[in-house]
C-alpha cells in the first residue's frame, strides 16, 4: 500500500487538474513524488500521451536529476525534448518541489504532444516552400524572371512602383541619370512590359524629367 502523500504535495494536486484543463488534452501532466522512485507518480492527467498510470517510476531523466542534484541551483528546466513510449515527439517541461531545506521531495512536469502541430508545419513549410521551390524551377524554364509581383490598387500605382524600382536598380537619384543611364532605364521598363499600360509614356518622362517624345526617341532605340 503506498504511503501517505507529503503534504508540500498535497498542495500541488490541484494545479495538475487545472493546468491539464488550461492547455487541453495534448498536455500530460504528472507529479512526482522524489521518496520513492519506483512509484513515484502520484497524480496524472491526460496520460493517454504516455500510457503511465499513477504508482509509475520516475523517468529516467527525473532519475539522473535527482543524482546529479541539478534542482539546487535551478527551479524547473524548460521546454527539452521527449519522447513518448510509442515514438511521439514531446516537449517537456519539470518544475522542482523542494522543502524547506531545499531537498528535492517532488517534480511536476508538463509533457506537450507535438504531432498535431508538427504535422501542421510540415503541412505549411511544404506548402510555402516546396510549392514555391516547384514554381520557381517551372518559371525559370519559361524565361520568367525573378520578379518580385506587387498587388496594385491602380493603374497609376502600378506605373509608379516599377519606374520607382526600376531607378533604383541604378542607386543614382532620376536628376542625375546621364542619357545613357535613361534609355537604359527606359529600356528595361519596356521589357517589364510597363508601356502596355495607358498613361506610362507620360509618367515615366515626368520622373526621367524628359519630354514624351525623348521617351518614345528611347524606345525606338
Amino acid at each position: 500500500m503506498r504511503k501517505k502523500v507529503n503534504r508540500v504535495l498535497e498542495k500541488y494536486l490541484p494545479l495538475v487538474d487545472f493546468i491539464a484543463g488550461i492547455v487541453g488534452p495534448n498536455c500530460e501532466v504528472v507529479l512526482h513524488d522524489c521518496s520513492n522512485v519506483d512509484e513515484s507518480i502520484i497524480a496524472i492527467r491526460n496520460n493517454h500521451i504516455s500510457g503511465r498510470k499513477v504508482g509509475g517510476p520516475l523517468t529516467n531523466l527525473g532519475l539522473k536529476l535527482l543524482k546529479e542534484g541539478n534542482y539546487k541551483s535551478e527551479n524547473f528546466l524548460l521546454n527539452y525534448p521527449s519522447k513518448s513510449p510509442d515514438g511521439k515527439d514531446l516537449r517537456s517541461s519539470t518544475y522542482f518541489i523542494k522543502d524547506d531545506e531545499g531537498k528535492l521531495i517532488g517534480m511536476l512536469c508538463i509533457n506537450i504532444d507535438l504531432t498535431g502541430p508538427l504535422a501542421a508545419k510540415d503541412f505549411i513549410d511544404a506548402y510555402i516552400k516546396c510549392d514555391i521551390d516547384k514554381s520557381e524551377d517551372h518559371n525559370e524554364s519559361n524565361n520568367i524572371t525573378n520578379i518580385l509581383e506587387n498587388l496594385s490598387h491602380s493603374i497609376d500605382e502600378i506605373i509608379h512602383s516599377t519606374i520607382k524600382d526600376t531607378i533604383k536598380e541604378q542607386n543614382i537619384p532620376p536628376e542625375r541619370l546621364s542619357t545613357e543611364e535613361k534609355i537604359h532605364v527606359v529600356s528595361q521598363l519596356n521589357e517589364k512590359g510597363i508601356f502596355l499600360l495607358k498613361g506610362a509614356v507620360s509618367s515615366v518622362a515626368k520622373i526621367l524629367k524628359v519630354s514624351e517624345n525623348t521617351v518614345y526617341r528611347y524606345l525606338n532605340k
